[in-house]
């Protein structure tokens, strides 16, 4: 399957990323303490969300929406959130593909990291994350919560140049 990665745009159909964060999310209800933001949102507030950043969005060749990340700005990059990818389309690298657009991203705008938080409880998270190059930096509560409910990750971007080789085989 080929999916094309670009930023959303004004023909963004917004109803269809919040179908697909709905679905992509579900398996965390009942499983997270506080719920997610998502289960307040509609439509409107994802695209209003957009405006304030970037969204990424995947697009399958019959232009269903299969991922999205919304990027935004942090003291030290850029922050990655709401990525999603269609449950069915899991394991095919897609996430991937995400936080690499995510990262084109930040370098254009010569940022030198990106910024995720996930659920404490949602460990497959940490684990695909840190896969992806993403180390824990810290810990955060939600207001009212007195022990950590979100953990902050953190992925180096490398700047500048490629790195040239000299002489002998790569």
């Amino acid at each position: 399957m080929s999916v094309t990665i670009r930023p959303a745009t004004a023909e963004t159909d917004w109803r269809k990323v919040h179908f697909l964060l709905q679905s992509a999310f579900s398996y965390m209800t009942g499983r997270i303490d506080p719920p997610s933001s998502l289960d307040s949102m509609q439509p409107e507030d994802l695209e209003a969300l957009a405006a304030e950043g970037l969204a990424l969005i995947g697009t399958d060749e019959d232009g269903d929406v299969v991922a999205c990340a919304f990027l935004g700005p942090h003291p030290e990059g850029m922050a990655v959130s709401k990525l999603a990818v269609a449950p069915g389309l899991r394991r095919q690298g897609l996430a991937r593909k995400m936080i690499k657009g995510a990262g084109e991203a930040a370098r254009r705008l010569g940022l030198k990291a990106l910024i995720v938080q996930t659920r404490i409880e949602l460990t497959e998270n940490h684990a695909a994350f840190a896969a992806m190059g993403f180390e824990k930096v810290g810990e955060t509560s939600h207001p009212g919560y007195h022990r950590a409910t979100s953990i902050t990750m953190r992925k180096p971007l490398i700047t500048g140049p490629a790195p040239t080789h000299r002489g002998g085989t790569v």
